[in-house]
């Protein structure tokens, strides 16, 4: 997810809870030095009264901070130069994370982030908070109403999905482990068939470990993961295997998205939640 600070896109991971929200060090950099961000960042960090705050809220929030470590660092002698990887090796730091990808980069901790604004400009600082409250307001709506109502229509056919699962999958000599195996092998089918990837890539690539990809599915999507489930009961009765029916997955779910672009009764349901949303 973005917000937009004064024309400024920000991406951000929420997590659920409101504790563990990160927000994009490199994007807020880019507001000084859009060539070399890491330079701004490092910039930053090479201050003893950073790394002063930075120790402060790992002390409070990080039971596994090195705080040796820390005084090490606060005590050598010469200039004080530290990045984000060294602060996370040396520090077995939590509060700052880096890394390469697609969605890679430096995030960090709300707290820490809108300190690292307040050094960048206080008026961005303030154009970040105003528009981050804008977001959690309307990502708590969506979990108390939104959420609500279309987590209900991806369980219609979620009972027809896991007895197929169960009656032609799951064999006596399978352990407990090996059945709850398949049953997650079998979901991903699905989400590989609808999002193009599984539920383990996509908290990688997100960092969300609470929620799944189906909790950010648009209303279309979860008429057709509906669909899906009901279609691959069925061709688990007949028989296919995975691959053939990883291909007709695909195939269907396309096409269905294809045709609810159009759908009134699609628009009319997403409508009604909008309505739910603005009226709490």
């Amino acid at each position: 997810m973005k917000i937009n600070a004064n024309g400024t896109e920000i991406s951000v991971i929420l997590n659920q809870g409101n504790t563990r929200d990160y927000i994009s060090l490199t994007d807020i950099a880019k507001r000084k030095n859009t060539d070399d961000p890491r330079i701004v960042i490092s910039n930053w960090m090479s201050s003893y009264s950073t790394i002063d705050f930075l120790a402060t809220w790992e002390s409070l929030y990080n039971p596994n901070f090195n705080r040796m470590e820390f005084q090490t660092v606060r005590s050598e002698p010469g200039r004080l130069i530290m990045t984000p990887k060294q602060w996370i090796e040396r520090m077995s730091a939590i509060g700052i994370t880096s890394h390469a990808g697609r969605y890679g980069g430096t995030y960090a901790h709300s707290d820490i982030a809108f300190e690292f604004a307040s050094w960048i400009s206080p008026e961005f600082k303030l154009y970040i908070i105003k528009d981050y409250q804008r977001l959690k307001l309307e990502e708590s709506k969506r979990l108390e109403i939104g959420w609500d109502t279309k987590r209900e229509l991806s369980k219609i056919n979620y009972r027809i999905h896991t007895d197929a699962i169960k009656e032609f999958l799951i064999t006596p000599e399978l352990t407990k482990q090996e059945k709850s195996y398949k049953y997650a092998t079998e979901a991903d089918i699905l989400n590989m068939a609808l999002f193009g990837k599984t539920a383990k890539q996509w908290r990688e690539e997100t960092g969300n470990k609470k929620l799944n990809m189906r909790d950010f599915a648009s209303v279309e999507q979860l008429i057709v993961l509906v669909n899906l489930e009901s279609l691959n009961a069925d061709l688990i009765r007949q028989g296919l295997p995975t691959e053939e029916r990883v291909q007709k997955l695909r195939s269907v779910a396309y096409y269905q998205l294809k045709s609810l672009e159009n759908s009134n009764a699609a628009n009319r349901l997403k409508e009604n939640i909008k309505k739910q949303i603005e009226q709490k």
